[in-house]
């Protein structure tokens, strides 16, 4: 089995054409392995959504290829990209997205049911229970705090246990304390389960959970920090923002 969850080959997006062409990826090649947890950062515009959606096949590269697992994207139908994402990816993102009229099993349980599936009440428990949820699992989302939203949130990425977890600025609409706590229960989840984790953040504390840290700018990675603290990772990403344009 291939040791990358992800793999990302001269990946380059464009958008437009001819003069008003922006380039927001630039030949990148990245690799992220299995049972890993990446930060990417990079100031306003470097490309860090793109590179997620990308990654992801949520967008299609202008040229280069994209491979979950051994699976290469390039070329997929629609409706088997549709398939791979629904099957293999998770997402996380900073609005927690759930549906206020359902509660947190019926939200947690609604991938599955999408796809056709009916899942057992053991399933949707366990996974709220992974997120220390269980006792919340008939409250509606305004019934709860954001942190626990966003743990529905979490437990609804990881019903289909998905080959890896996208999280773009997960912790954005949380406080401090509250951000500590999702951050830690995904470092948790890469640590215990082997879960791959890929996280788009501005911020320097919650980047410094990760393994490592990407960088990019102007569409393309400028270097990248292993086992940095907040600290590190702050003043890396002031340098970047410094950089002349």
């Amino acid at each position: 089995m291939n040791d990358d969850a992800i793999r990302l080959r001269s990946v380059s997006r464009r958008y437009g054409s001819g003069g008003s062409t922006v380039t927001a990826l630039d030949e990148v090649s990245l690799a992220f392995p299995r049972g890993t947890f990446t930060a990417v950062m990079g100031p306003s515009g470097s490309g860090k959504s793109t590179l997620l959606q990308c990654a992801a096949g949520l967008d299609r590269p202008t040229s280069g290829s994209v491979a979950v697992g051994g699976t290469e994207l390039t070329g997929l139908s629609e409706r088997r990209l549709t398939l791979l994402r629904r099957e293999r990816i998770g997402f996380v993102f900073q609005a927690f997205n759930l549906l206020p009229t359902l509660t947190a099993e019926q939200n947690v349980a609604l991938p599955l049911r999408l796809a056709g599936r009916r899942p057992s009440r053991a399933q949707v428990r366990g996974a709220l229970a992974r997120v220390g949820l269980e006792d919340r699992a008939r409250h509606r989302p305004a019934e709860m705090s954001g942190g626990q939203q966003q743990r529905v949130a979490l437990a609804r990425a990881l019903i289909t246990r998905p080959e890896v977890l996208f999280g773009d600025e997960p912790t954005g609409a949380l406080d401090s304390r509250t951000g500590r706590e999702v951050l830690a229960l995904l470092r948790g989840m890469v640590d215990r389960e082997g879960q791959t984790v890929i996280m788009v953040t501005h911020d320097p504390v919650a980047a410094s959970y990760a393994d490592r840290v990407v960088f990019l700018v102007d569409g393309r990675v400028n270097g990248e920090s292993v086992g940095a603290g907040a600290g590190g990772i702050a003043a890396r990403m002031t340098e970047l923002e410094a950089m002349p344009c």
